[in-house]
């Protein structure tokens, strides 16, 4: 009787996650405008070419994943991109710098976004971002799979804390020690958002270009 009702339960658990799966699919499989989602302000982004070295001290570069603001335009817990990205940039003007914005299209893993992104950036620094709302803050002499801070669940970052997020980098690109951006802690994120997370990523990664060169972005609120 008991492995009839451990069946059930295994049943009822996989339908749900097909649910769940099919449902995020069916949001995510038409390719989205570039603009903002419902709540958010439109954001305009205008590739410029093939993204080169910077010569200044005094920028730190946003590594965009391939789908991030294109084919995507919110975060797993429907943050609109337009102001993930505006939290960002006013984050690093608070601290004095300017910020720089690239798309990276040849890897949707954004350790290894925010890794190209650092050998770009004249401070060394750089903030790679997943359209699901992954981040990390990287720096050039660090190995990909290392960094400054690391923000990998997605479900409990706010606008808040991609503000901080902005304003901890640049203070890393003027040489200081900053406190680690403050996140929250919930054991019932990963579970609870991690058949949606698998289909966001996968739907990123069908955006990847092989051997592609990080893309210039201008941005224009």
């Amino acid at each position: 009787m008991s492995q009839e009702k451990g069946c059930k339960r295994m049943q009822i658990n996989e339908q749900m996650i097909r649910e769940i799966v099919m449902q995020v699919l069916q949001s995510v499989e038409q390719p989205q405008p570039v603009k903002a989602a419902a709540g958010g302000r439109a954001v305009k982004l205008v590739e410029k070419g093939e993204a080169r070295p910077g010569t200044k001290a005094d920028e730190v570069l946003i590594a965009l994943a391939p789908a991030f603001g294109k084919y995507q335009n919110k975060t797993i817990v429907n943050i609109p991109h337009s102001d993930v990205l505006r939290e960002m940039i006013a984050g690093i003007e608070e601290e004095g710098l300017r910020a720089r914005v690239v798309r990276v299209l040849r890897t949707s893993d954004v350790a290894f976004a925010a890794h190209d992104a650092t050998k770009l950036s004249g401070s060394g620094i750089a903030i790679g971002i997943q359209s699901r709302g992954t981040a990390v803050i990287h720096q050039k002499d660090l190995p990909p799979l290392s960094n400054l801070e690391l923000f990998p669940q997605s479900p409990l970052l706010d606008l808040e804390a991609y503000r901080a997020i902005g304003r901890n980098a640049a203070k890393y690109a003027k040489g200081e020690s900053p406190t680690p951006v403050p996140t929250r802690n919930d054991q019932m994120a990963r579970p609870k958002f991690q058949a949606k997370a698998a289909v966001l990523h996968i739907k990123e990664t069908e955006h990847v270009v092989q051997g592609a060169k990080p893309v210039e972005l201008s941005v224009e609120f």
